[in-house]
């Protein structure tokens, strides 16, 4: 809250395209994403992590990283620091397989979007494997809003509404829909626009 109470309000009537509505909610949506992975990772290590040594090891490889990646340090997180911590990056490679080397991938592509890399984003990204109703689609939505970024519309847009049929919740689901079809708008496709919006009043309607 503290970090948005300083944007300039007065452009708000500005925020009317797609890129502007993505630029206006990239960073809310990346920092509600990154608190529920904070959450399932913990929640996952506490469930999942206490049997075998090698996913032990991994979680905790991973915790100092979630402390940076809490702290905003989205450099440090991704690469390590001086002191030990060796960095998503290489958390992800050294224990692929594990449920922890599978978060780092997701750890990893939220940083790199963070730090404006959105190639290097999805590349980590799709590389993240989940089928929870949390997670997967958030992590889905975040790799809508790199092809967004980079200027690959049709893709940004067919992400976004998979993300929103997946995540299925009041939410996240009507966010991605908006901004599905503020997309189809910039691109003409009315009719896609028009359908992506009515699911929000029908589907959502007791969302904000």
């Amino acid at each position: 809250e503290k970090k948005h109470t300083q944007d300039p309000l007065d452009m708000e009537e500005a925020l009317s395209t797609s890129e502007a509505f993505i630029i206006k909610y990239k960073s809310r949506i990346l920092g509600a994403i990154a608190a529920v992975v904070i959450i399932i990772a913990g929640f996952m290590g506490y469930k999942h992590f206490i049997s075998e040594p090698n996913e032990i090891k991994a979680s905790a490889a991973l915790f100092k990283g979630e402390q940076y990646f809490g702290a905003d340090n989205f450099e440090t997180a991704l690469n390590g620091d001086s002191i030990g911590y060796k960095g998503f990056l290489k958390v992800a490679d050294e224990f692929s397989g594990t449920a922890a080397g599978n978060l780092a991938n997701a750890y990893s592509g939220i940083c790199y979007a963070q730090l404006g890399k959105y190639e290097d984003a999805v590349k980590y990204l799709d590389k993240f494997n989940g089928k929870d109703q949390l997670v997967a689609p958030a992590i889905l939505g975040t790799i809508g809003n790199c092809y967004a970024q980079m200027g690959q519309l049709d893709k940004a847009a067919a992400t976004l509404i998979k993300a929103a049929n997946r995540a299925n919740s009041l939410s996240l689901s009507p966010i991605y829909l908006i901004q599905a079809g503020q997309i189809f708008e910039k691109q003409g496709k009315n009719a896609e626009a028009v359908e992506a919006y009515k699911q929000v009043k029908n589907k959502y309607a007791n969302s904000y």
